[in-house]
């Protein structure tokens, strides 16, 4: 499947709403059978991090979360490389945008409601300048259902002054009223993406289902914003030769005879709680 480029009045509009929203939903980037594919690669780097020590995050109740090497995605060159993410990464980071993380999020069967929060702390940058540094791309793997724990994200809130968040990421209970007020739940089905900034305030909802839900997390960083630091990608020197050039532009990861499994660096704070209340 290749999709259409993005004419210039829809990206105009998209990166529009992306600094007023903080998120944006780009309905059937990719085929069913595409996400079929990631789904399996999910499921096979999943099984395979959970049985070695630190190889899965927990960010709550039965919610986990994994870092990978892109070379672990069949797909990673067309999941990089897709025109509607380039174009929205180029228009927002600029064209100079690096790849910083992938990895994904699994809420199993039992994951309880999170307590809001945002990703990371905001950068000085976007505090003084409202210039968004990253962005978040997601790939669900699975259509989503109302009773999977759907991703609930309050629009706007990425300009936030966060100087009273716990760790400049956790917002006080004070102020979840406002974020349910304004909560939009989102129910991607396979083929969906979505481009967020992770500074929004955002949580994973209570899983009531049998199910998991699988999510696939692209980060991407404008020059400089140093979130390559809090991350361990890397490519060995065959595949990272089997990229197009379009994609390798944007790799500065480190290249490396073989790949060793990523141990996850920490749990983000607050998260292992579980129920906010």
């Amino acid at each position: 499947m290749t999709a259409p480029a993005l004419p210039v009045t829809e990206l105009t509009t998209l990166t529009e709403r992306l600094h007023r929203d903080g998120i944006i939903g780009l309905p059937g980037a990719f085929s069913r059978d595409w996400v079929r594919r990631l789904g399996e690669d999910i499921d096979t780097a999943f099984a395979e991090a959970r049985a070695r020590p630190d190889g899965a995050v927990g960010r709550g109740p039965n919610r986990y979360y994994v870092e990978i090497h892109p070379e672990q995605l069949r797909g990673f060159a067309e999941l990089a490389g897709h025109p509607w993410i380039t174009a929205v990464a180029e228009a927002v980071l600029g064209p100079d945008y690096r790849i910083v993380e992938v990895g994904f999020d699994v809420p199993l069967a039992g994951a309880v409601d999170q307590p809001w929060h945002r990703d990371f702390p905001m950068p000085e940058e976007t505090a003084r300048h409202r210039r968004l540094t990253s962005l978040a791309v997601n790939v669900t793997a699975v259509d989503t259902e109302p009773d999977m724990g759907p991703f609930e994200i309050a629009p706007g809130t990425h300009w936030d002054d966060g100087a009273a968040f716990d760790h400049g990421m956790f917002p006080p209970r004070t102020a979840y009223p406002r974020y349910r007020e304004l909560a939009a739940r989102k129910f991607p089905r396979m083929g969906d993406i979505s481009i967020r900034s992770a500074l929004t305030i955002h949580r994973g909802t209570a899983n009531q289902s049998a199910k998991s839900r699988p999510v696939l997390v692209l980060g991407l960083d404008a020059p400089g914003a140093g979130n390559d630091a809090r991350h361990d990608t890397a490519v060995t020197r065959e595949f990272r030769a089997s990229l197009p050039e379009s994609v390798r532009a944007h790799l500065h990861c480190p290249v490396v005879d073989v790949l060793k499994p990523i141990t996850q660096k920490h749990t983000i704070e607050g998260l292992v709680m579980g129920d906010a209340g």
